[in-house]
Formats: C-alpha cells, sequence, structure tokens
C-alpha cells in the first residue's frame, strides 16, 4: 500500500461513520481488509499508512476509532509501531491482522499483552468451498471487531467535537443495538467456599486474565479453568504465557484428563471445554459440538458443565468480550448456587458479556 491518502482523506470527515485506518505495506493485508470495509456506510476508511512512521504521522492528524494493523510487517515493525500508537491516543483501538503462522501469533499475543484489544488471522485456505467458507468468517468477524470497538469510540468523538460535514448519506446503524442499560442488582455471594474457579474471556481477554490471575493468592489451591475465544496455535502461546506470568502450572486441556488442585486449565483453540464428575472424579472432556454464539471454544458449556459437577462449590468470573457468551451458563451457576464476578464497564476493553449476564440479573 502507498502513501497516498487521496482516496482515504482525513478531510473525507464522516462523523456518522467509525473511522478506520488501515496500516501495512502488504496487498494481503491491506487490500483484503479495505474490500471488505470501503462500501459499508457505517464504516470510512479514513487513511492507509505502509509503516510505523506514517501510521504515527496521520494519527496526530486525523480523528481514528480504529486503527487495523499488520502485525507481520518487516522487522517486527507492526509490534514497534503499536505502543506508539498507544502513546498517541490511549485509547484508540487496534485490530492486528496477519497471516497465520508461528511467528506470527508470538507476535500478535504480544501485542495483545501490550494493549492491543484484538488480534484476527487471515484464512489461506486454497480449496474454493472452504475458502469461501473462511472468507465469509473473515469478513463477519472483521466487521464484527471494527463495528463493537468503533462504536463507543465514534460516541465519544462525537460529543467532544462539533458536528462535521458528512459528505455522503449513511444509513442508521442497525447491527449495533443502542438500548439504554438497566439498572444491575447484585447477587450476594455463595458462602460455600468453591471448589472450581471458572474465566471466560473474549476480546481484551489476555490482558485481563493476567492481571487477575496475578492478584489471586499463591495459597490458593482450587482449580482454574479458562475458556478465551481464541483459534489454535493461540491457545497453545497463551497457555504458556499463563504459566509463566501467573507461576502456576498451566496448559491447554486434554481429553479425559482429571482436574487437578492448584492448576490452570486452558480451552484449546476449536474445542469446546466440559467438565464431567465420574463417579466423583471430575474429569474435562473436549468435543468439537457446533459453535456457540459463533465461537468454539464457548463460555457457556463450561460454565454449564460445572455448575452440573460442582452444585453451588462454582466461582465463575466474567471478563471483557464482545457478545453475550457466559450469560446463559452464569444463570446455570447462581441457579445452581454458585457465585459469578462480572468485570466493570470501565475497566472492559468491551462490555458485551460482562454486561450481558450482569444485565441478566
Amino acid at each position: 500500500m502507498n502513501e497516498k491518502e487521496s482516496k482515504h482523506s482525513p478531510s473525507n470527515e464522516s462523523g456518522g461513520a467509525i473511522r478506520v485506518m488501515i496500516v501495512g505495506d502488504t496487498g494481503t493485508v491491506g487490500h483484503r481488509a479495505a474490500a471488505i470495509l470501503e462500501g459499508e456506510p457505517d464504516i470510512n476508511i479514513v487513511t492507509t499508512a505502509p509503516n510505523g512512521t506514517a501510521a504515527s504521522i496521520r494519527l496526530r492528524r486525523a480523528a481514528i476509532d480504529v486503527v487495523i494493523l499488520d502485525i507481520g510487517l518487516p522487522k517486527r515493525d507492526g509490534l514497534k509501531t503499536l505502543p506508539k500508537l498507544l502513546e498517541i491516543e490511549p485509547d484508540v483501538m487496534v485490530v492486528m491482522v496477519s497471516t497465520l503462522t508461528f511467528s506470527n501469533v508470538k507476535t500478535s499475543m504480544e501485542g495483545l499483552l501490550a494493549g492491543a484489544a484484538e488480534y484476527l488471522p487471515i484464512p489461506l485456505a486454497t480449496r474454493k468451498k472452504e475458502k469461501d467458507k473462511k472468507e465469509a468468517e473473515f469478513r463477519r468477524e472483521l466487521l464484527e471487531k471494527v463495528r463493537t470497538l468503533g462504536a463507543p469510540r465514534k460516541v465519544s468523538r462525537n460529543k467532544q467535537r462539533a458536528p462535521l460535514k458528512i459528505e455522503r448519506d449513511h444509513k442508521p446503524d442497525k447491527l449495533i443495538p443502542k438500548a439504554p442499560r438497566g439498572p444491575i442488582k447484585l447477587r450476594q455471594p455463595s458462602k460455600i467456599k468453591p471448589e472450581i474457579i471458572v474465566f471466560g474471556s473474549s476480546t481484551g481477554g489476555p490482558k485481563a486474565l493476567f492481571s487477575s490471575l496475578a492478584g489471586l493468592p499463591k495459597s490458593l489451591k482450587q482449580p482454574i479453568l479458562i475458556t478465551q475465544h481464541m483459534p489454535p496455535t493461540f491457545t497453545t502461546i497463551l497457555a504458556q504465557n499463563i504459566a509463566k506470568s501467573s507461576g502456576r502450572a498451566c496448559r491447554e486441556a486434554q481429553d479425559g484428563e482429571e482436574i487437578i488442585g492448584g492448576n490452570i486449565y486452558l480451552a484449546p483453540g476449536d474445542f469446546h471445554m466440559v467438565v464431567e464428575n465420574r463417579g466423583g472424579k471430575m474429569i474435562l472432556r473436549l468435543n468439537t459440538d457446533p459453535p456457540i454464539n459463533f465461537c468454539r471454544p464457548a463460555v457457556d458449556p463450561m460454565f454449564t458443565s460445572a455448575a452440573k459437577a460442582y452444585g453451588n462449590a462454582v466461582l465463575a468470573v466474567i471478563l471483557t468480550g464482545m457478545g453475550a457468551d457466559g450469560r446463559n451458563g452464569a444463570k446455570d451457576i447462581v441457579e445452581a448456587g454458585g457465585t459469578v464476578i462480572t468485570q466493570d464497564e470501565k475497566t472492559s476493553v468491551v462490555w458485551g458479556m460482562p454486561a450481558a449476564a450482569a444485565e441478566a440479573g
């Protein structure tokens, strides 16, 4: 991608649209992202930049809600660019995009822990049927992430700035609900000492997980189960990073293994992780049942199975993430007598999953 801004100029202000900057010099990343976002009435590609230096200059010039960043740029320029962008605009939402290689996955995990909101791998399927399916999934996920992450930024920006002239008509965004937030009524926590702690998280989750696990006492003996919305390979690296940062044994769960106190078990990418009580022995099972809430692994089946296996001795934590995954499972946990904690709106990258459970009571 070149440095020209004539097509996506900062002067093309669209006050009613989510404003996007694409950073990357490869046609694979930049062109595919642009092809999906262009023509969407509620999204405006304000500018493009071939590298980190140009991106920093343009972020200072234009109001940007979401940055699409090619994390696979040469010489780790994508990863070096991330903190510079967040220093210029701490609240800008950065979605990292790259081809799915082990090197890019490791770099992307560093980016998530450094403050990027989300990562999205570009599909490289060769068979037409598989390629069409993966392209459709990539399109859906990219649009969902840009809209969900950009909407709060757009609202905040428009409150702070004078109304901007809109040069073309934009249809109302019907994909992002505008329902007012209802009052949240807190439940009393269970007086039963939990026998297991279960975490559910998505967008912004890795950083929130690290913070949450770091705050747990070293003397804690309960096993911890985690479902984080992530594809394969990512969960392998996440487990390694959790083990290193928390000082606790952490690995991807294996089908049929017994749950041991003090250990952390992470749902592997593309597998639901559930608990099974086998004659009083708690076992982890993995399955490839259909995605739930577009996700596999999903939080709901883990929560529901934990409630069934452990009854009122479950403590559940729902961290930042888009969507409503975890809400139905949380209902099962509280009905069994367990306790659910949700992250608050102020500290969440996306107050979707926590809000869904909290507002459902």
